[in-house]
């Protein structure tokens, strides 16, 4: 079995040094865990000389079995499976309150990853804290350790996180990172909830046009075409052209639907064709100010963050801008990165960037004035967190009376040329 040395810290702070058996370096990383020390320097060494051996002769011997039965414990205990770590939505965001949490409070990376493993209600939060401290041990930073051990952490959590590890604001990162994901999950829940009922008038219209469509305009028809003098009107013949249409061609309907979404999923997720869909994303209506709204509100914080912290304008631009998921908007980011290492001012880059509002503007040029640029970042994200709440809100509103109102023009409709198909019969009997 490999002989590890080490050099270690105490807990009581003084420094240890001695030889450990492990078959690997991560089980002599565990051992050493088990015996309260915080490895400094840990190497494979060299065989052990025979007479060194026999030196040792009945200590190792009974510290060798000592050491095996924890490691062996700790193995059955632990079983973290090989591999990246998905996790659930509300994991990520328990994941990184705990964090911050525990960042703010004081405590380093991996005592704080340490605490999370050992808490064993978190379920698969133990195992991706388990593989993130020991990727973080190796050297590794952290943002990097997060896309190892689990893809449920998504390109924009790993940018901000290195965007935090960059500036030493790691646990404010993490706090307004945890944040959006709760007011985005919010937000979905909302809005799953706001569609409750209007998916039920949908349903509802769609069932009552379908049984207006085959059974009781043709009984209609039927009706109005036996009767002498009878006209059916050309709305109820508009009608029922359609729903022959539909019970024709149907499948071939549903089929070339189908195919339509699989194009353009494919044509979305190609590499090329991805800055054209996010420009796309910010013009569509409702949703391109929401888009262009959470932008300004991610983009303001993680710069704020990064400013003051003492990062330097440039870098924390290049940061931000790679967190920045919209490939439209890191293009006018990019503009504004050339202009500020052109030496131009902050605001003014943004100016001939031409993707900022001039409020926006105006705020950041008061505290470049000032020399307080950090907290007129801060100002300017609260304000548009704000709007992007109005916006939101606005979209919820108009749910329910937009889904009414196109519900009650079809069945309207429908009853209307019902009841018109039927006066116009009694009106033709009596003459």
């Amino acid at each position: 079995m490999p002989v590890f040395s080490y050099k270690a810290l105490a807990a009581n702070g003084s420094v240890t040094t001695g030889e450990i058996d492990a078959t690997d370096r991560p089980e002599a990383l565990r051992l050493l865990d088990k015996k309260g020390l915080q490895p400094v320097n840990l190497r494979e060494s060299a065989a052990a000389a025979p007479a060194a051996a026999k030196a040792k002769g009945k200590k190792a011997k009974e510290e060798a079995p000592a050491l095996r039965q924890p490691a062996a414990k700790a193995a059955e205990e632990e079983k973290i499976p090989d591999g990246p770590v998905k996790l659930k939505r509300q994991e990520v965001i328990l994941f990184t309150e705990e964090l911050s949490d525990m960042l703010g409070a004081g405590l380093q990376l991996e005592p704080a990853l340490k605490s999370m493993e050992g808490r064993q209600e978190l379920g698969n939060l133990k195992a991706v804290s388990f593989k993130i401290r020991q990727i973080v041990r190796d050297g590794v930073n952290f943002s990097v350790a997060l896309k190892k051990a689990s893809p449920s952490f998504g390109p924009l959590y790993c940018s901000l996180a290195a965007a935090g590890e960059a500036s030493g604001a790691l646990d404010d990162i993490l706090k307004r990172q945890a944040h959006y994901l709760k007011t985005l999950a919010e937000l979905q829940a909302r809005l799953i909830l706001a569609m409750i009922y209007p998916a039920f008038l949908v349903l509802a219209g769609i069932g009552v046009s379908i049984v207006f469509v085959t059974i009781l305009i043709p009984q209609l028809t039927e009706l109005i075409e036996s009767t002498p003098g009878g006209k059916i009107p050309i709305g109820a013949v508009i009608l029922i052209g359609a729903a022959d249409f539909l019970k024709k061609w149907w499948l071939v309907m549903i089929i070339a639907m189908i195919a339509l979404g699989i194009f353009f999923k494919a044509w979305k997720d190609n590499e090329a064709n991805k800055p054209a869909w996010d420009r796309i994303k910010l013009q569509l209506p409702l949703v391109g100010p929401v888009i262009s709204s959470r932008f300004y509100v991610q983009f303001l914080e993680t710069m704020a963050n990064l400013v003051g912290n003492g990062l330097p304008l440039h870098r924390a631009l290049e940061l931000s801008r790679d967190a920045t998921q919209n490939r439209s908007l890191r293009g006018y980011l990019n503009t504004v990165i050339d202009q500020v290492g052109d030496g131009r001012s902050f605001s003014k880059s943004m100016i001939r960037s031409g993707a900022f509002p001039p409020l926006l503007i105006d705020m950041i040029a008061v505290g470049e004035q000032t020399g307080k640029i950090d907290l007129s970042l801060r100002r300017a994200a609260e304000r548009y967190d704000k709007e992007l709440d109005k916006d939101l809100q606005r979209i919820m509103a108009l749910i329910m009376p937009t889904v009414l109102i196109i519900m009650a023009g079809l069945i309207g409709t429908m009853a209307y040329l019902m009841i018109n198909a039927i006066f116009s019969t009694i009106s033709g009997m009596s003459k």
